[in-house]
Parts: structure tokens; C-alpha cells; sequence
């Protein structure tokens, strides 16, 4: 599924214990995301600069259109799970 069709759009990065921590929390949900890694991918790179101020802040999550930095894994799984 490409980013364009999935509600939830992960963007992570390999070795971020923050991107770990929310594919774990997330359970057999975390495969319903698209997960984007920032390293592969310049252009989800410049994305997340975008979206945080010129960092390369992970995990970057849109939900819904809106990218939200390093959210509570309870308000992706919601979605993930409506």
C-alpha cells in the first residue's frame, strides 16, 4: 500500500528506540500502517524535515493528512484499529 492510500503513514528511521517502541506497542496493527523509512527515501526525509522544523525527527506519523511527531502509540493504534 503506498502512503497515498494508507490512514496511518509511519515514517522511521533504523536504531530510533522511538520508532521500536511504537511498531511494539502497536502490536499486529503496525503491519495495517505504511511504514517509510527515512533513510531509503529522500523525499520522506525532506517530509519529515518539513513537517518538524528542519529536524529529521522519527517516528513522524499522518494521520488523517496531519503529521504528527512521535505521537502516543494509543492514538495510532486507535486509528489503526477504526
Amino acid at each position: 500500500m503506498s502512503p497515498e492510500q494508507s490512514p496511518v503513514v509511519i515514517y522511521w528511521r533504523p536504531g530510533c528506540g522511538f520508532c521500536a517502541r511504537l511498531r511494539t506497542s502497536l502490536g499486529p496493527d503496525a503491519e495495517k500502517a505504511t511504514w517509510v523509512n527515512i533513510w531509503d527515501d529522500q523525499s520522506a526525509a525532506a517530509f519529515v524535515r518539513e513537517a518538524n522544523d528542519g529536524s529529521e525527527t522519527v517516528p513522524t506519523v499522518v494521520l488523517d493528512g496531519v503529521a504528527v511527531t512521535n505521537p502516543d502509540p494509543a492514538l495510532v493504534r486507535d486509528r489503526l484499529a477504526g
